[in-house]
């Protein structure tokens, strides 16, 4: 089992920023790829990135991509989200998740992570 803890979340204006963080416990986290993804009510779960279990790929979904990094730090198990000059249609929850299979290929897939974080709300208002 890998449990996954986001932080970080809440509100800023329009053009602002903020780092989301994901702590995670159990397994050797080294060996699991993690994405961020982002869900609000009535949606489906849309991948935001994602950065594989040794740091050296990462991916974007395009409405993240120039304004988002991701990154990790294995020695502390945390991977981290900066979200920079957001926008309104940034508001979600956002999660964590560690991929079911380790040293895998990174996916964009929700159906390929199996462990997933509680969420930390993110609101950008205009």
């Amino acid at each position: 089992q890998v449990q996954l803890v986001e932080s970080g979340g809440g509100l800023v204006q329009a053009g602002g920023y903020l780092q989301l963080s994901c702590l995670a416990s159990g397994r050797t986290f080294s060996a699991y790829n993690i994405g961020w993804f982002r869900q609000a009510p009535g949606k489906e779960r849309e991948f935001v990135a994602g950065i594989g279990w040794n740091g050296a790929s990462t991916y974007y979904a395009d409405s993240a991509k120039g304004r988002f990094t991701i990154s990790r730090d294995n020695a502390r198990s945390t991977v981290y989200l900066q979200m920079n000059s957001l926008k309104p249609e940034d508001t979600d929850i956002y999660y964590c998740a560690a991929e079911r299979v380790p040293y895998g290929l990174l996916d964009s897939g929700p159906t390929a992570y199996g462990y997933w974080g509680q969420g930390t709300q993110v609101t950008v208002s205009s």
